[in-house]
C-alpha cells in the first residue's frame, strides 16, 4: 500500500477559528483522516506546510510513521522544532494512523495496546464565550452541566494577556469563580483555566484566594518556556497544577517531569506529534505519576476521535476536553459523530481512530478570513472594549 495524495482541508465550524482536516488517501482505496492544531490567523501557515510536506510521503506506506516522523524532523524541518510543522505533521501522524487502523481491520486502541477502560470522560469548555459578568458565566455553567458534564473549564478572567492583574481584576475572578461554584453545586470539577499569563505572584495570590471554591485544577498559570515558574506556583499551592498544552514534544516534558512543575500534564494529540507523541509522553509520565488529561482547543470530530483512542490505552489518562459549542457543527460534517452521554464518549469499535467525514459536507463550511488588530499597548483594566480572545 502505498501514499499516493495528502490533502489539507479548511473547515469553519461558526465560532472562533477555522479548524484545519487532513485527508490522506492511498493506492488501494483506503485514506484516513487527521486534524493539526491551529490558532486563529495561522490556519493557512499550517495548511502550507502540509502542502509542502506531502511531496516526502507520497509513494511511500502509510505504515511507516515511525520512520516518516524521524525524516521529517531530520531532512525537512532540519533538526528544528517548530508548532507549525509538529502540528502540520501530527495531522498527518493520525491520518496515517486511521489507514493503518482500517488495513489491519482494528481500532487503533487495539494496536496501541489494548483498552484501560471502557469510555473516555471528558469537561465541557467553550460554553463561557460571551459572557461578561460573572451572574452570565454562572448561568453558562449551569447550562453546560444540565447537558450531563460533571466537570467544566474557563477562564475567570477578563482583559488582554499581561503578567500582573489589577486588584479589580482579581477581584472579578474571584467573584466570577464564586458564583459558578454556587450555581453548580457542590460535586462538579471545576477546572480553572490561566492561559500562562501571570507571575507566579499573581498564580499564586489568586489561587490561594478560590481555594475556598474546590477548584479542582489551575491550567498553565504561567508561561511553560520557563518551567521553573509553574514550578514555583506547584510548590505553594494545594490545588493540582496542569501545564503542557505549549509542549510539543516529549523533549519538552522532560523538565516538567524531573523538577515535578505540575500534577497533571495536557499535552494537545494535533500539537505534540499525534497519537504516537500523546502515547510516547503519557508513557513517559507515568513512572512520576502524573496524570494525563489531554488538551483539545481543536475539533469535536477527528482530533476529540483520535484522543479517545490513546485515552482509552494509557493507564494514567485522567479527563480530556470537549469544546461543546463547537459539536454541533461538527457533527454535521461527521458520518458517526462521537456520542457524549453523561459527560463520557463511548468509543466507536469500527477500525481507524472510529469516525469518517462528509465531503459534501465540509465543503459546505469553507475558510473564513479574520481581521486582525493589534492589541492595546501597556497594562489592563476590566473594560468592555478589551475583551478576552476569542474562544469557542
Amino acid at each position: 500500500m502505498k501514499i499516493t495524495k495528502i490533502t489539507p482541508h479548511l473547515f469553519f465550524p461558526g465560532k472562533a477559528k477555522n479548524l484545519l482536516f487532513c485527508r490522506i488517501d492511498t493506492n488501494e482505496g483506503l485514506y484516513g483522516w487527521g486534524e493539526a492544531y491551529v490558532v486563529q490567523g495561522k490556519e493557512k501557515v499550517v495548511e502550507q506546510y502540509i502542502e509542502n510536506i506531502a511531496p516526502y510521503l507520497i509513494g511511500h506506506s502509510p505504515f511507516e510513521i515511525k520512520h516518516s516522523e524521524n525524516a521529517l524532523f531530520c531532512d525537512f524541518a532540519l533538526k528544528r522544532s517548530s508548532f507549525d510543522f509538529i502540528a502540520a505533521w501530527s495531522a498527518i501522524e493520525i491520518a496515517m494512523w486511521d489507514i493503518v487502523g482500517k488495513a489491519c481491520n482494528q481500532p487503533v486502541y487495539n494496536l496501541l495496546g489494548g483498552k484501560s477502560r471502557d469510555k473516555v470522560r471528558v469537561y465541557a469548555n467553550g460554553w463561557w464565550g460571551g459572557a461578561n459578568t460573572p451572574a452570565e458565566v454562572a448561568r453558562n455553567a449551569k447550562a453546560a452541566t444540565d447537558l450531563g458534564y460533571t466537570a467544566i473549564k474557563w477562564d475567570p478572567f477578563q482583559g488582554y494577556w499581561r503578567e500582573y492583574i489589577s486588584k479589580k481584576q482579581e477581584d472579578y475572578a474571584v467573584e466570577v469563580v464564586k458564583q459558578v461554584r454556587e450555581a453548580v453545586g457542590p460535586d462538579v470539577e471545576l477546572m480553572i483555566e490561566m492561559h500562562r499569563r501571570f507571575s507566579p505572584y499573581h498564580a499564586i495570590h489568586f489561587s490561594e484566594r478560590i481555594a475556598q471554591y474546590d477548584p479542582a485544577w489551575i491550567e498553565e498559570p504561567c508561561l511553560a518556556d520557563n518551567i521553573d515558574l509553574v514550578a514555583e506556583v506547584k510548590r505553594h499551592i494545594k490545588t493540582p497544577v496542569v501545564t503542557g498544552e505549549t509542549l510539543y514534544t516529549k523533549y519538552d516534558f522532560i523538565p516538567v517531569f524531573e523538577k515535578r512543575a505540575a500534577d497533571i500534564i495536557n499535552p494537545d494529540i494535533a500539537a505534540c506529534n499525534g497519537i504516537s507523541g500523546l502515547r510516547d509522553i503519557a508513557t513517559m509520565a507515568e513512572p512520576y505519576n502524573i496524570l494525563v488529561s489531554p488538551h483539545n482547543y481543536n475539533s469535536t470530530a477527528v482530533a476529540l476521535a483520535a484522543t479517545c483512542q490513546v485515552s482509552l490505552v494509557i493507564p494514567n489518562f485522567n479527563i480530556t476536553e470537549v469544546f461543546i459549542t463547537i459539536k454541533e457543527a461538527c457533527d454535521e460534517i461527521v458520518v458517526n459523530p462521537l456520542k457524549i452521554v453523561d459527560g463520557f464518549i463511548e468509543v466507536p469499535e469500527t477500525p481507524g481512530i472510529g469516525i469518517d467525514l462528509d465531503m459534501e459536507a465540509l465543503a459546505k463550511h469553507p475558510y473564513k478570513h479574520f481581521e486582525r488588530k493589534f492589541p492595546f499597548k501597556g497594562m489592563m483594566d476590566i473594560k468592555d472594549e478589551y475583551p478576552c480572545p476569542a474562544n469557542f
